[in-house]
């Protein structure tokens, strides 16, 4: 029978207040003590960080094209919540890309995947049958983050 290991007292910390936790890292960190860094939880600390970020830009992505698609698809319905919605999201995604140009790649590399996500979501939403949105996606990349472009 093998016994645990003693848990260092920053890790006890992160799983006790992950708050203070993290105050703790950063006052390490501006310190110079290296050495009592909780170096595993930090480092998968950022990596969650990295994932996020992505997420984030996926989830802002994915709800600009189901907009864009029911924009284009529902002309009866178009109202100024769907514009306020597009227009949100698209400055957030621009606000990620300010921050972290680098998540723009990312942006690309999913940009087919979301839309298959959105293009679900606008069918069951509108009530339409999927068949209807095209199976590739009608808007470029620029038109999906032009703050002005509507589908007409």
């Amino acid at each position: 029978m093998t016994t645990p290991s003693p848990q260092s007292p920053a890790t006890s910390l992160y799983e006790q207040d992950y708050y203070l936790w993290l105050e703790k890292m950063a006052h390490l960190l501006r310190t110079g003590k290296l050495d009592e860094l909780d170096l595993e939880n930090l480092a998968e600390e950022i990596a969650d960080m990295g994932r996020s970020e992505r997420r984030t830009v996926e989830s802002n992505l994915e709800r600009v094209l189901m907009h864009l698609l029911k924009y284009q698809y529902q002309p009866e319905k178009r109202s100024s919540s769907w514009r306020y919605t597009l227009l949100e999201h698209r400055d957030r995604l621009e606000k990620s890309f300010c921050d972290s140009p680098s998540l723009k790649n990312h942006f690309r590399a999913v940009f087919q995947q979301c839309y298959g996500k959105a293009r679900r979501k606008a069918a069951v939403e509108t009530e339409l049958p999927i068949e209807l949105f095209p199976n590739d996606c009608p808007f470029t990349p620029e038109q999906v983050l032009d703050l002005d472009y509507l589908p007409e």
